[in-house]
């Protein structure tokens, strides 16, 4: 059979009798935990890369396990196409998150279990789901290959993934491609097929405030004293206004999102907003959430209510979360930033800044021939329905490190990924539905892919 004789409705039965093992695959893979910010679990994450490599060497990739920068497993390999065939890259990444508060779970986190129709785990769905995937797919296309398939799977992604990044630049052979799939993201709700354009560019940063060599009595000195916490909080007040927009000095904060919209009950919904609560902003959720720069305070250093004193604090610190979208550079953003606060954070106490790791904002053509074929595939895959274009305020700085190392590859992002997979947090879990359609998708794109 050559790969034009292969029908989509071929390709969905295959799949449909791969489920039980992808099932099988997403278990072992669960149970490894694999968290790459842990010392303890080392040998998890180096067990899970040699897992992963020997499932696909056993579809008969050429596959290496290469120990990056950062001390990471990462597996890397290459299956041959037809000769003079162009070349499909899929990523994804073995490393998960930690459990976190093993009691909030419902069932335990690294054993699969199924609950309700969905499958609870962590990483079943970020993103050893997208891994089953890419794996399904390609056991469903078996020999009517239509092209060259290259493997990189990540194990620091969870970690910043600097190691990767690392990789792409010294050895970017491996990573040469005409479409590279980030199975990375996902559907806006489940059944409808999303690709994911944008992505907004992260910094942290630390900010710390001193005031007084030591703390002081609250009665004693309370009024005249320069209250560090006090000051830290009225810089921090000082970048959003009343509506909820971020408003640094300088930073553009007016851009609109052109691709699929939440209307403001719908964005409720999705993020768990409580009754009575405003979704902020003057723009709409998509504006807000994929166009636009905002700040987060992500942690704060301060006593907790149950251990504090009647006391002035000397110093207070604060973790902030910058994200900025396409058109943005990030460091211009964090200078901004800066600037900002020194101005706003009053009555002359210090002001420390300690930003993290910068990534950079992504924005994928969709316009592209490879695109296009992607398209077609995954509106087949879902019945027919419209894909839709989203985008993503979390940041994945591979996608510009591969842009800049390969500037011919066409970047797409998908995966079995959507709201209710609470992924990060307890009881993670996936859709197999999700699963079975991406690796459709898949499927329909690798046994027909072509260069026009």
């Amino acid at each position: 059979m050559s790969p034009v004789d292969i029908t989509p409705e071929t390709l969905a039965a295959r799949v449909d009798e791969l489920m039980d093992q992808a099932r099988a695959d997403l278990a072992e893979l669960v149970a490894f935990p694999s968290i790459h910010s842990d010392d303890e679990p080392v040998d998890a994450s180096t067990a899970s890369a040699d897992w992963v490599a020997k499932a696909f060497t056993a579809l008969g990739f050429q596959t290496e396990v290469i120990v990056t920068s950062d001390n990471s497993p990462a597996i890397v390999g290459h299956l041959a196409g037809p000769e003079g065939s162009p070349t499909v890259a899929l990523y994804s990444h073995h490393d998960v998150q930690p459990a976190g508060d093993r009691s909030l779970w419902e069932t335990p986190p690294f054993e699969l279990t199924e609950r309700d129709g969905r499958w609870y785990g962590r990483g079943s769905a970020d993103c050893k789901g997208n891994l089953v995937a890419h794996l399904t797919a390609l056991r469903a296309v078996g020999e009517e290959l239509a092209c060259n398939v290259r493997l990189i799977i990540e194990g620091s992604e969870e970690a910043g993934g600097e190691g990767l990044d690392h990789l792409v630049r010294t050895r970017p052979e491996l990573f040469d491609a005409d479409l590279i799939i980030i199975g990375d993201t996902g559907n806006l709700t489940v059944g409808i097929p999303t690709l994911t354009t944008s992505l907004r560019g992260v910094t942290n940063v630390k900010v710390t405030v001193k005031a007084l060599t030591n703390g002081v009595h609250s009665g004693g000195a309370g009024g005249p004293a320069p209250d560090a916490m006090a000051a830290l909080i009225h810089g921090l007040s000082s970048l959003r206004n009343e509506r909820g927009d971020t408003v640094i000095e300088g930073l553009r904060a007016d851009q609109k999102w052109t691709g699929f919209e939440f209307d403001d009950d719908q964005f409720r919904a999705t993020v768990g907003a409580l009754p009575g609560t405003e979704v902020l902003g003057s723009g709409t959720p998509a504006d807000m959430a994929w166009a636009r720069p905002t700040v987060t305070v992500i942690g704060m250093d301060a006593p907790s209510t149950a251990e504090c004193a009647a006391a002035i604090m000397p110093t207070a610190a604060a973790m902030l979360n910058l994200r900025v979208p396409p058109g943005t550079d990030t460091r211009e953003a964090y200078d901004l930033l800066v600037a900002h606060l020194r101005k706003h954070i009053p009555w002359g106490v210090e002001v420390d800044f300690e930003p993290d790791a910068f990534g950079a904002a992504f924005s994928a053509d969709p316009s592209g021939p490879a695109y296009q074929q992607l398209i077609a595939a995954m509106s087949t895959a879902y019945n027919d329905i419209p894909v839709q274009f989203a985008g993503q305020g979390g940041s994945i700085p591979l996608t510009t490190v591969l842009h800049e190392t390969i500037p011919h590859a066409e970047i797409a992002l998908l995966g079995v990924e959507e709201p209710l997979c609470a992924i990060h947090a307890p009881n993670e879990s996936v859709d197999p539905g999700e699963i079975r359609r991406t690796a459709l998708t898949e499927a329909i794109l690798l046994s027909s892919f072509t260069k026009d």
